[in-house]
This record gives structure tokens, sequence and C-alpha cells, in this order.
């Protein structure tokens, strides 16, 4: 049985949720058989070149190419708006690159041969490829709850959230008597960072007698720290550990974005109790088929295992379909993740390693956790950006019992990939199996209303959707033209379209 305290307030609606089948093994329900629209007469349009057969219904307002987190959410909140969807993906399965995969896909994937018998079922597992955590109270729980997309998933809160210093695992503190255990500072130092954290807490940007005399939107981050007396590597572990900043660029940069996400954070802490962490059972493959669900309901079409050959565009330039086989839809506008794109309208920004290690224990020294997050601070290895630890194990459906899935991921800043994540691999002790991948990131060299051609960027080398989040908020803003409303509060259980 799960202690009532590891679960987390988010509403599961349905009945029998802890008897669901694995992201794996499940398909998301479609509202219209494709196979069925193939046997009806097809449909003749003008716009149809010669020789060529509409695409399921031919006409839509929306081609969403790719089942990954970021476009399926865009394809359920278009359909939710009453416009038709057309989403596509070359795999046979949901979730693109954040799918969760099973041991045999995994070790098929890396071409690792058969997965040793020692490891456990097949089907005890679903390793995230993009492993990621989910903050409690930040903008991705607004919009499952906003959605109510919770009702098809399960979630579990994190262990425990720790930070790397001087050579050790040291937790971040999730209570104020923990805070005055922490070795993270000093007494007196503790003091001044319990001063600062009453300032950010009661901090409200519309109410000027909270500011107590410091703009910040003006005033730089580091001389907020400054202003409290706080020491340069208290500055790193709150930013790094707590704003979940990737370098030190913010600290010259205004304060104000910096101190809401530590409120985001504290929040969330405060709230959950362990840690600001959730995540779904059965993994995160479950959130991209959530969604896709919502759209299926709302008369989205889907097609898997069915690549996009050509973009069509008018004379103007603008995306005005897609073309597979002999076979062609339009629509208004065209959506997805950068593979699918011409390389004209991508640029590269970097390469992420990430790094799936299977172990026979809990990371050492966290306490015997199963599930936990380690940051560790670029500058404490001599590295400019943050090196990301995370673990997850049984409880949440992801491995078979006394297997642990561990994933040190960070973003490339030399040509050797192994040297990169050494920091990281050093923290969990005997690894039984590891798979690496190095992964080239793109980003839109346009906003998209130009060409009619919507990019998202890639996911970062971060553990948690913080920094994905807000270019999934960028997409729709630039989808749709206006803001996703997001004024609902993370605790609701009410909201809904």
């Amino acid at each position: 049985p799960i202690p009532p305290s590891s679960e987390t307030p988010i509403p599961t609606h349905n009945k029998n949720l802890s008897q669901r089948q694995p992201a794996t093994q499940r398909r998301t329900v479609t509202a219209k058989n494709t196979n069925m629209a193939e046997e009806q007469e097809k449909k003749s349009f003008d716009w149809l070149p010669a020789g060529m057969e509409p695409l399921a219904d031919g006409e839509y307002d929306a081609i969403i190419m790719g089942t990954g987190l970021k476009e399926c959410v865009i394809s359920g909140l278009l359909s939710v708006q009453g416009m038709r969807v057309l989403q596509m993906d070359r795999n046979n399965y949901y979730g693109a690159d954040c799918a969760s995969l099973n041991l045999t896909n995994l070790y098929k994937k890396f071409n690792a041969g058969e997965p040793p018998e020692n490891l456990g079922a097949n089907r005890d597992f679903n390793v995230d490829l993009i492993p990621k955590f989910i903050m409690a109270c930040g903008n991705l729980t607004k919009m499952l709850l906003h959605t109510k997309v919770t009702r098809y998933l399960e979630f579990k809160s994190i262990e425990g959230s720790y930070v790397y210093k001087g050579g050790k695992i040291l937790k971040v503190p999730a209570t104020p008597e923990e805070a005055l255990r922490s070795p993270l500072m000093g007494l007196f130092e503790k003091r001044r960072f319990r001063s600062f954290l009453v300032y950010v807490d009661q901090y409200d940007e519309t109410k000027p007698e909270t500011h107590k005399g410091k703009d910040l939107t003006a005033m730089t981050m580091k001389q907020l720290y400054e202003s409290f007396g706080l020491q340069p590597d208290t500055h790193q572990f709150i930013s790094h550990a707590m704003c979940l900043e990737l370098d030190d660029v913010h600290l010259d940069q205004p304060a104000l974005a910096t101190v809401k996400e530590l409120q985001t954070y504290c929040y969330s802490l405060s709230r959950y109790g362990t840690s600001p962490y959730i995540y779904p059972v059965y993994g995160l493959g479950g959130l991209p088929e959530g969604f896709s669900r919502l759209c299926a309901i709302h008369g989205g079409t889907f097609m898997l295992n069915r690549d996009v050959d050509e973009i069509v565009y008018n004379d103007s330039g603008e995306a005005i379909g897609v073309k597979s086989g002999n076979e062609m839809a339009s629509a208004k506008f065209v959506v997805g993740d950068p593979s699918y794109f011409p390389k004209d309208k991508v640029h590269q920004t970097g390469q992420i390693v990430r790094c799936i290690c299977f172990l026979n224990h809990p990371i050492p020294n966290c306490g015997d956790s199963e599930s936990v997050q380690i940051i560790i601070p670029g500058p404490q290895v001599n590295r400019k950006n943050d090196i990301f630890v995370c673990s997850i194990a049984s409880s949440h459906a992801v491995s078979a019992r006394g297997v642990y899935v561990a994933i040190v991921s960070t973003k490339m800043e030399g040509n050797d990939a192994d040297k990169e994540v050494v920091p990281g691999l050093a923290l969990l002790g005997h690894i039984m199996q590891r798979f690496t991948m190095v992964a080239t990131t793109y980003e839109p060299v346009s906003d998209g209303n130009s060409d009619k051609c919507y990019i998202s960027s890639s996911f970062d080398a971060s553990s948690h959707f913080e920094g994905d989040v807000d270019d999934l908020l960028s997409l729709y803003k630039r989808v749709t033209g206006k803001d996703l409303d997001m004024n609902i509060n993370a605790d609701s259980v009410e909201a809904d379209y």
C-alpha cells in the first residue's frame, strides 16, 4: 500500500486506475477510424493535385506533425476550441522523443541485443527516453488540471530533492527544521537565508507594500542576494537547486522572473511535502497520450506510422498542407517538432548527452530513496552548465522490483560525451547497464507567422519541465495569437473547459 503522504492531491477520476496498462501497452482512443475513411468513397477537392488522393478527411484547420508532449498539448487545446485537427507521427507509438519504452524496445533502440532475464519482465518497464519531473504547482500541472487530462493519469510525488556541493550530496531542505539542521549553510547564513525566503514568500508584484523598497524589475538577482547579505555559495544553491536556473546568466538580469520561479518551487514544496516534484505512474509516455485522447474526444484524427514526405506551400510561401505517399491533406497551418521541417527553418542550439542507467540499489547518500533528483551546479565541477541526475523505480511502475532507473543529463560543452557526464555517473555507484545517447537540439528561426510553420524547440537537458513549458506556452501564443490562460490555481480540482 502507498502511504497517503506519498500521493499528490491531483484528482484521478478513473476507477480501477491502478490496474491501468502501461503506456507502452496501450493505444489512445481515436475519434475517427482512418481505415474506415479510406474504405469510403474518396472526396474530391479543387486543391488536390492530379493523381493524388485525400489524406484522411482531406481538409483540416491544423496538421500536427509528431506526437511529442508539446505537439499533443497543442493538438488537444486546438481541438477543444473546435478546430479540425489531423495529427501524424512517423513512429508506431505515441510520444516521439519523449516516449516511454519497455525493455525490449529500449534494447532494440540502442542496438544492445536481447535484454538479460535477470532484469525482470518486459511489461514491468516503462523507461523514459527524456526523463523529466513535473513541478507540483507549476504550469504543466495547471495545464493538466485545466484540461482534466488528469483523469487519464495517476501521479506520485518524488521522495527527495538534492544538490551537490563540495563533493557531497546534500538534501535541499523541505521544512524549516531541515533548514536549521542542513550543512549547506552556517548558522548565521541560515538566518539570512530565512529572512530572504520570508521576503520572497510575501512578495506580490501587484502590492508595492510587499516590495520593501526593492524594485525587482531593475535590481539584478545578484544585487537582491547581496542585499540580504547572502554568500556566493548560497546564491548558487538557491539559483540552481530551487530556482532551477541552468547557468549564472540570470544573476545579472532583473530579479523578478527568478523570484517568481523560487515562489513556485517553495509553494510546490510546502504543498506536497518531501520534494516539489511529481511524476506519472507508468512514465511520461502517458502525458502525450492523455492530451491525444483529449484531442480525439473533440474530433481529432490520428495517424501513427505515417511519415510526412513533403510540406506543401502556396505562392506566398505559406504552408497549406502535407503530402504522405500519394495522399495529401490541406490545412491553414502546420505545427511540429524540428525533425519534420527543412533545415532552413531551424537552427542548431547545441547537443545534449543523456545516460540511462540500470542500478540494483538506490543512489547512495540519498537516504535509500527510490525517487530523487540531484542537481550538480556547473561551477561545482568546473562547468558552465549544470548536470542533472534523477532516479525512479518500481514505486512509479517504470521498472521491475529491485531495479532502479537513473538518468544523467547535461548540455555538451566538449566533444567527449562520456567525459561530460562523469561527475553525475560517479554518484550512482555500481551500474548494471548503461545506455548513452547524444541528441542535437534545435529551435525555429522564425515565429512561424510568415510561413504558417509553427515549430517547437527541442527538449532541454534539465530533469524538469519548467523551461520546456515556457517554450510550449510560446508555441501556443504563436499558433493562436493569444496567451493561454494560466490563472488557474494548481490546487484546483474543478477547472475544466
